[in-house]
């Protein structure tokens, strides 16, 4: 099952980083924007990105104390950095300091989205520990749902929601938060989409083994429960 990636793009150039946007957009992955490099840190400490697409001349603090500070917190993502500075000492800087690539701008589109698949590709070869949350198991690497020995087939989109409620057992999560972690920023929560995708999960993983343990919190959102 091939999985859509999820991109962080930081970027200040705000029509350069619309274009990058639509284009992955266009491609089938997901993509949120930042515009500062202190935006980037919240946001890639708060959603599970893929891949990190970070221009080096930031407002605030630049690529290079951003992509730092990244590291500094423990956040492994893959980090492609994007800078108009064509000099091999920038380039050193730009590794040294955590990135895994490094493109010039001007760039071709084409080449970004392939070196930004390659990094994906090669996060995703680092061993996941399977998620486990009562006689439940999702293996985030293969997609591979589970109830006991039972195999349950779930769609990619209700993959993508249970894998977020399974980070967080036992937290009530808002339908917000689950499209944040489950969709792009760009989405506009105008519809009851994730009211719909519960039912759907419940009909696979919880009814066909006599168990309620997607529950919802009336007032605030809904539930994977602990055991």
């Amino acid at each position: 099952m091939i999985r859509a990636m999820r991109v962080l793009v930081v970027e200040d150039e705000v029509p350069l980083a619309k274009l990058i946007r639509q284009g992955l957009v266009q491609d089938g992955q997901l993509a949120d924007v930042a515009v500062r490099g202190e935006d980037a840190l919240w946001m890639a400490a708060s959603a599970p990105y893929d891949v990190i697409c970070l221009d080096v001349n930031l407002p605030g603090i630049d690529g290079f104390e951003t992509c730092r500070r990244l590291r500094a917190d423990d956040v492994a993502t893959p980090i492609l950095m994007l800078t108009a500075r064509d000099g091999v000492g920038d380039r050193i800087m730009g590794l040294d300091t955590g990135a895994d690539d490094y493109l010039v701008k001007p760039f071709d589109f084409g080449e970004l989205l392939a070196r930004l698949r390659a990094l994906a590709r090669r996060s995703a070869t680092t061993p996941q520990p399977v998620l486990r949350v009562g006689d439940l198991s999702l293996d985030p690497a293969s997609h591979r749902v589970a109830r006991g020995d039972t195999e349950i087939e779930l769609s990619s989109k209700e993959v993508q929601i249970l894998e977020v409620f399974m980070r967080h057992p036992g937290e009530v999560l808002s339908r917000l938060q689950v499209l944040e972690r489950a969709w792009d920023a760009s989405y506009e929560n105008r519809s009851n989409i994730i009211d719909v995708y519960i039912r759907y999960l419940r009909q696979k993983i919880d009814r066909p083994f006599g168990v309620e343990t997607l529950e919802t919190v009336r007032g605030a959102g809904y539930r994977l429960r602990a055991p």
